[in-house]
């Protein structure tokens, strides 16, 4: 009798070391992978905070603003290879005359301000391929990586007749456009109440086709290589099919041009990814 008792006594104790030593070793299991995982997030973190920029895909928006007016754009990017980036781009914008210059019509309260001698407003959407080639990487997460650019592509110029408001022959308050049959009464800043609404000359746009490029440096400052947060400095050209129509010519002297050189700075936020 003593020794079963002795037998169940030993099984006992066997079996609870046995328990005790299978709940250590699970414990132990999920404390390596818990650690394990962490570890991993921890290496993933400063792979996109301070790794090389590798990531496949790019998206951003911003703006731009030009010597000779404004734009703003969203850009795609496709990774390539490691120093090479190739992206499109959209881009819409607005393009001034140097000679435009704004006058208040004396009736400030109750009129607009309007440019003296214009005759369109002068707008782009440009569609174009181009490609970044990196010149220096950041080496941590407050470095700056440095790229080289240059594009180009399509650019439609639109054209949409700049109204003003005035006093025709008959003594009455007209919105008109320009045409060579009222250019007396259009250039006549006596009669010229303001400028037209925006909203004007919409349905009346005409289209001029050309082409458009430009080179650059970008520099992009972003604490982690997912998101975007870039600088971008350069030249821009662009060539259209015949004169863009901005200012009337008067007297013979025309300001307008079919070729366009400026310089630009723009800024843009996006983010990366890898495609799955």
């Amino acid at each position: 009798m003593k020794k079963i008792y002795v037998i169940l006594f030993l099984a006992t104790i066997s079996g609870g070391l046995f328990a005790q030593t299978t709940t250590n070793q699970q414990q132990s299991s999920k404390k390596s992978e818990k650690e394990q995982r962490k570890l991993k997030k921890i290496s993933i973190f400063r792979e996109q905070e301070e790794g090389e920029n590798v990531f496949q895909r790019d998206f951003s928006m911003g703006a731009r603003l030009n010597t000779d007016g404004w734009s703003g754009f969203a850009e795609l990017g496709y990774r390539k290879s490691r120093k090479k980036v190739n992206y499109f781009q959209f881009e819409f914008g607005e393009k001034k005359s140097n000679k435009e210059v704004k006058v208040n019509s004396g009736y400030a309260f109750t009129q607009r301000p309007y440019i003296y001698g214009k005759q369109n407003n002068f707008y782009q959407a440009k569609l174009g391929v181009g490609q970044r080639y990196l010149i220096g990487g950041k080496a941590n997460k407050n470095g700056v990586e440095v790229d080289a650019v240059y594009y180009g592509g399509l650019s439609l110029g639109l054209l949409k007749p700049y109204y003003l408001n005035l006093e025709n022959d008959n003594g009455q308050n007209v919105d008109i456009k320009y045409s060579p049959e009222n250019a007396d009464l259009f250039l006549n800043k006596d009669k010229i109440n303001g400028a037209g609404g925006f909203g004007k000359g919409w349905n009346n746009l005409s289209v001029v086709p050309g082409l458009h490029a430009k080179l650059g440096m970008r520099f992009d400052w972003a604490h982690f290589n997912e998101v975007v947060s870039a600088l971008e400095i350069g030249v821009n050209a662009e060539y259209y099919t015949k004169k863009i129509p901005i200012m009337v010519v008067a007297d013979g002297v025309d300001h307008n041009k079919q070729f366009f050189f400026n310089a630009y700075v723009g800024i843009q936020f996006g983010k990366r990814w890898n495609k799955r």
